[in-house]
């Protein structure tokens, strides 16, 4: 037994007995993760609109939240284009065609209610981000305790680019469906966590990481249990048909199967090369590089690697491990917008854990101040990134 089981096996004996939800802290307990989103979000949007008042043309807090991928999923939610779209010049372009559906339709369901575009795209990302609260917190309590729950909420809420949760981004969504189904899986509810997975594999191409984490889950539930091996197989085919099912309607839409890589690339760049350009990004930028930005995204780039190899020394859970690392190949691995990639890893969640398991062990005040300590610098950071720095995020 390694020293973080013993301090969950401690923290599992004082708690009270029941389930997961009892062992949470029931409605309290989900209302101190809620509580603990809501302060984040206050504080974020606090020092959001004091830098964008510092700026030389403000943009406005409901501009900032539905600027760059916000305006992309509301012209989605108004309806997909049936091919490529080109410039003047012929070239081709990108479009909504490289936005997944499910938050796309969730805007389009309350802009049938009467609210208009922004205000529907704003209320899935914030009602999303209380979701994902609590299923972090659920996540958190599952695998190392009730405060490993509450720290989880914390140190993701707060991390750097923390900020989308309050755009009109997907991650918020993608967030509360991922953590939610490896909740599932962990408490082998395979009904739920084949609908989840398959969720996640329609909101994000990351869905791809968290349908290979529940196929692996599956498999070992499986051959724990031969007799009833169907349920959890069921749910991982489920869960792995939500990415190529979009990936094959858009190449079905246009008419070339890989079109959906070729939006992609004509637009933003995105290419997967197995890392070279991050790996030329962080050369250039720690050798070379001038400007703060630059190097404070290598720093992040290199400290959730270092993080993630802290957390695997700790022998996590198998397939939150799995979704981790896949999730981190795709980040690492993909060309793109340099500026971009920590936004795409706040819902890899592996980076996050050595900080939820020190949390957990430390005392309550040293937990609070440290986290605390994070919170500064992450939440200013991504106000920063949206109000100041003039690139898309």
């Amino acid at each position: 037994m390694t020293a973080q089981d013993a301090d969950s096996a401690v923290e599992a004996a004082d708690a009270p007995p029941g389930g997961l939800w009892d062992r949470a802290g029931r409605w309290h307990g989900a209302g101190v993760a809620v509580g603990i989103l809501a302060l984040s979000r206050i504080v974020q949007i606090i020092l959001l609109v004091g830098l964008d008042r510092a700026t030389e043309e403000p943009a406005g807090l409901r501009a900032n939240l539905l600027v760059w991928d916000g305006g992309w999923f509301m012209r989605a939610a108004a309806g997909y284009p049936h091919g490529y779209t080109y410039g003047a010049d012929g070239a081709l372009k990108g479009n909504e065609l490289a936005f997944f559906p499910v938050y796309p339709l969730l805007i389009r369901g309350l802009s049938h209610l009467g609210l208009d575009p922004g205000t529907a795209a704003l209320t899935v990302s914030w009602l999303a981000s209380v979701g994902a609260a609590v299923a972090l917190h659920l996540l958190g309590t599952t695998l190392y305790g009730r405060r490993a729950g509450w720290a989880l909420v914390a140190i993701c809420c707060t991390a750097p680019m923390s900020v989308v949760l309050s755009m009109a981004y997907s991650e918020s969504l993608f967030l509360a469906l991922v953590a939610g189904m490896l909740v599932a899986a962990h408490r082998r509810v395979w009904w739920a966590a084949g609908l989840l997975g398959l969720g996640c594999g329609l909101t994000r191409p990351t869905g791809a990481a968290a349908a290979i984490a529940l196929a692996v889950a599956a498999v070992l539930a499986a051959r724990e249990n031969p007799a009833k091996k169907w349920q959890p197989l069921a749910a991982a085919a489920v869960a792995l048909a939500g990415v190529p099912a979009f990936l094959g309607w858009v190449g079905w839409r246009v008419g070339e199967p890989d079109a959906w890589f070729k939006i992609q690339a004509a637009e933003w760049g995105t290419a997967f090369d197995f890392g070279t350009s991050t790996l030329t990004f962080l050369g250039d930028t720690l050798t070379t590089g001038d400007g703060w930005v630059p190097m404070s995204v290598a720093l992040i780039l290199l400290a959730a690697a270092a993080a993630a190899g802290v957390a695997l020394a700790g022998r996590p859970w198998v397939p939150l491990t799995v979704y981790g690392l896949v999730a981190m190949v795709l980040v690492y691995g993909q060309a793109g917008y340099y500026h971009s990639k920590p936004r795409l890893l706040l819902p890899v969640l592996l980076t996050l854990l050595p900080g939820v398991v020190a949390a957990a062990r430390a005392r309550p005040r040293v937990a609070i101040l440290a986290i605390g300590a994070w919170a500064a610098f992450g939440l200013w950071y991504g106000a920063y990134m949206v109000a100041v720095w003039p690139y898309t995020i």
